[in-house]
């Protein structure tokens, strides 16, 4: 039992990471796809690139409600903990959502698509904010009574550290669906997102070493554990491998491919994203309460797993079956 009590959390944290980094991945392009619709130059622009989502983008958003289901089930403590100390960014990030939704649907049938355009815009960047501010409150931290509830501010997680941190978000998600949109586009259009790509890339880049930077001096909890051997070496050898990636993405713009650059970017978020799990785990409410404090009992994490253990590989099955049949070209017509 007492194995149970250890190895149940841990199954259930690796779970979520799939979840969370499976919603960033896809329906990262699906709101960076959103912001660049702001700066289409024709309404025959905008229109290959909302067609571009039309019949993925609902799959893309099933894992966020499949993260936010599962959090609640596994782990109800940090659930309700996280929903009060950043209840604000994620009320955002929801507005935003809605908005998106919306306006897509209405604008489909509209005949004045001006102000649906612009709602869709502005939603998908409104939710990319409010998932940068939330992202920023769980890296600065969130304080926590003995037993694990909330007693901070309302407005912990704002502040010049979270606006960068929300902004890079943005600068990724446009990266990543500039390099999505050049996979689906030809021509014109397509020259446009390699451009968009490369200056996303670098402010993307120019943001990222900007939070590794400042994060370690303001933030004591992650300054110990990046400086902790044996993280250390773990921790010198991601921003190096970032570099790496990034300077590959731009040469595979430079020379005009069409897959790779979407690669690369998959990759530098995948790395990202191991750096964060690293830095947090085995809290999941940084830095007080572990994945071993929040769990749920073991005969409930062992119910969800049952019925998880058999929704992943439908939901993965649906995700590359979808992109299959809907694989290939966008165009005007």
């Amino acid at each position: 039992m007492e194995s149970l009590n250890y190895l149940l959390p841990l199954v259930w944290f690796a779970i979520l990471a799939l979840f969370l980094f499976m919603y960033v991945m896809l329906d990262g392009f699906d709101l960076g796809v959103g912001i660049l619709s702001l700066t289409s130059s024709s309404e025959e622009r905008r229109s290959v690139l909302m067609t571009s989502l039309s019949n993925v983008w609902d799959a893309n958003a099933t894992w966020l409600i499949l993260m936010g289901g599962s959090l609640f089930g596994s782990f109800p403590l940090a659930y309700s903990t996280i929903l009060n100390a950043l209840y604000i960014p994620i009320m955002i990030m929801i507005l935003g959502l809605v908005v998106r939704t919306v306006s897509f649907e209405f604008r489909e049938n509209s005949r004045r698509k001006l102000f649906w355009n612009w709602a869709f815009g502005v939603g998908s960047f409104v939710a990319t904010l409010g998932q940068g501010f939330a992202l920023a409150g769980v890296i600065e931290g969130i304080h926590v009574d003995a037993s694990g509830h909330f007693i901070g501010s309302t407005w912990d997680w704002f502040n010049w550290r979270s606006v960068v941190v929300a902004l890079t978000l943005i600068q990724g998600y446009v990266l990543i669906g500039s390099c999505y949109l050049i996979m689906k586009t030809t021509g014109s259009l397509q020259e446009t997102h390699y451009k968009t790509a490369k200056i996303a890339a670098i402010t993307t880049l120019i943001g990222a070493i900007a939070i590794t930077t400042v994060t370690p001096i303001f933030s004591i909890f992650a300054r110990n554990r990046l400086f902790d051997k044996p993280f250390i070496y773990v921790f010198s050898a991601i921003p190096i491998l970032g570099v790496i990636l990034v300077i590959l993405l731009l040469r595979s713009l430079a020379k005009k491919r069409e897959v790779t650059p979407f690669i690369y970017t998959i990759l530098i978020f995948l790395l990202t994203f191991v750096g964060l799990a690293l830095v947090v785990f085995p809290y999941i409410i940084p830095p007080s309460v572990t994945i071993f404090d929040a769990a749920a009992s073991p005969s409930s994490l062992v119910f969800m797993l049952t019925f998880i253990g058999f929704l992943i590989p439908i939901m993965l099955f649906y995700n590359v079956y979808n992109y299959f049949v809907f694989r290939g070209k966008i165009t005007g017509n």
